[in-house]
C-alpha cells in the first residue's frame, strides 16, 4: 500500500509538474504587429504610430482617398488591432473657418500647442487646422482644413504623449503639399 501511495504521489507531482512547464511554454507575451514602412496615405511612418497601439495578433489599416474637394469632405485613416480601432487620423474641408472648433475636445488636460492653427493636445490625441484657400469677405466660402489624430487609449508613457504635436506637424506638412494649398499656414 505504501509503495501504490509512492507511485501515484509521484504520478501526480509527474503531471502537475509538465502541467506547469507547458502553461509556461504556452503564455508569451503579446507584441504590438507590426505596420508598414508607411501608413495612413504615407503621411506618418509605421514606427511613429506603433507607440500609440496595443499588443496583439493582426493590425488592418483602413483609408479612405486623401481628396477634400468639396465642403464637408473628410479623408479618415483608421489603424485597428484584433478588430478594435486604436489610432485615426482625420482631415475635414470646411468652407468657413469659424465652423472648426476644439471645445468637444478641450478638457482639463488639453493644452495650447504650435502647430497650424489653434492646434490643441489632449490625452490621446491632438487637433488643429489650416487655411488652403482664405475666404475673401465673411460671406464668400473659403477654403479650411481641420485635421485630428486621436489614439482609443491615452499613451501611458509621457514621451508618447508629448510625440503627438510632432505628429501632427507632419499631418499638416502632408495635407499642405497633397492638397497643393496656397495660403498654407507653413507657408507663413
Amino acid at each position: 500500500m505504501f509503495h501504490f501511495r509512492r507511485v501515484v504521489g509521484a504520478a501526480m507531482v509527474g503531471v502537475a509538474a509538465g502541467g506547469l512547464l507547458t502553461g509556461c511554454s504556452a503564455v508569451e507575451p503579446k507584441a504590438v504587429p507590426k505596420l508598414p514602412a508607411r501608413v495612413c496615405w504615407g503621411a506618418f511612418s509605421g514606427s511613429e504610430v506603433t507607440p500609440f497601439l496595443p499588443s496583439g495578433d493582426k493590425v488592418g489599416v483602413r483609408a479612405r482617398p486623401f481628396v477634400l474637394a468639396e465642403s464637408m469632405d473628410d479623408a479618415t485613416c483608421s489603424i485597428d488591432v484584433d478588430g478594435v480601432d486604436r489610432f485615426t487620423a482625420n482631415a475635414t474641408y470646411q468652407n468657413f473657418e469659424d465652423l472648426i472648433e476644439w471645445g468637444s475636445w478641450a478638457g482639463p488636460d488639453s493644452r495650447p500647442i504650435g502647430v497650424g492653427k489653434k492646434g490643441i493636445v489632449w490625452p490621446g490625441g491632438a487637433g488643429t487646422h489650416f487655411v488652403c484657400e482664405p475666404s475673401k469677405s465673411p460671406s464668400e466660402p473659403g477654403k479650411y482644413i481641420a485635421l485630428y489624430i486621436n489614439t482609443s487609449k491615452p499613451p501611458e508613457k509621457k514621451e508618447v504623449q508629448d510625440s503627438l504635436p510632432g505628429l501632427l506637424q507632419e499631418f499638416l506638412t502632408f495635407a499642405e503639399r497633397e492638397l497643393k494649398c496656397p495660403g498654407a499656414s507653413a507657408k507663413k
